[in-house]
């Protein structure tokens, strides 16, 4: 059970990826730490949003290629997560292909169009319709075309080179305190040399 539990979790992660990247929060705002689930909740508001705002927001997000991204970023994070999805289910044969089964009806399933619906009520509630229109206007111009155009590339390029620096501080972290403890060295090779339980 325990296996399925650690192999659901990276399914949500992934799916609710895009979600999560709308609600990170901005400026520390502790209003703005809404959850996932918040978010949910939230979309059932959309009735109350005025029509010209919820379409103008919808033409905002299909401007800002919002649905392209966020398919764009599943696919990205599946690299990551596929691995640890097969890990974390008991050994066997049946592994890769259960996590392959599960990532062809994940594709079938995911709908940039109900992510959009997610997203309405919460660029309604963070901003005005005036905000809405001067993004619109924004997103028309040579630059925002171009922003448009560079942020996937530049997301790529910055998750790729904060990896490559998490892992060389990471190392070097590591270096520094098995230098300042040895008795932890000791206890590496120690637990290398006895068997497993």
């Amino acid at each position: 059970m325990k296996y399925f539990g650690a192999f659901f979790a990276g399914a949500v992660l992934l799916s609710s990826l895009c979600v999560a990247q709308d609600l990170s929060p901005a400026g520390g705002d502790p209003e703005s730490s809404q959850s996932v689930v918040a978010a949910a909740h939230a979309s059932k508001a959309q009735a109350s949003i005025a029509a010209s705002k919820d379409a103008d927001i919808r033409r905002l997000l299909a401007l800002m290629g919002s649905g392209a991204l966020a398919t764009q970023a599943m696919d990205e994070m599946e690299k990551s997560i596929r691995p640890l999805m097969t890990d974390s289910l008991p050994p066997g044969q049946y592994r890769d292909k259960l996590v392959e089964l599960f990532f062809q009806k994940f594709h079938e399933k995911r709908d940039p169009a109900k992510l959009i619906d997610l997203m309405v009520p919460i660029y309604d509630k963070y901003y005005s319709a005036d905000d809405i229109k001067g993004l619109i206007n924004l997103y028309q111009t040579p630059l925002g075309k171009k922003m448009i155009t560079a942020l996937p590339k530049i997301m790529a390029e910055s998750q790729a080179a904060g990896g490559e620096w998490g892992r060389e501080l990471g190392r070097e972290c590591m270096i520094e305190v098995l230098q300042e403890h040895p008795e932890m060295q000791q206890a590496i090779v120690q637990a290398k040399r006895s068997p497993q339980p």
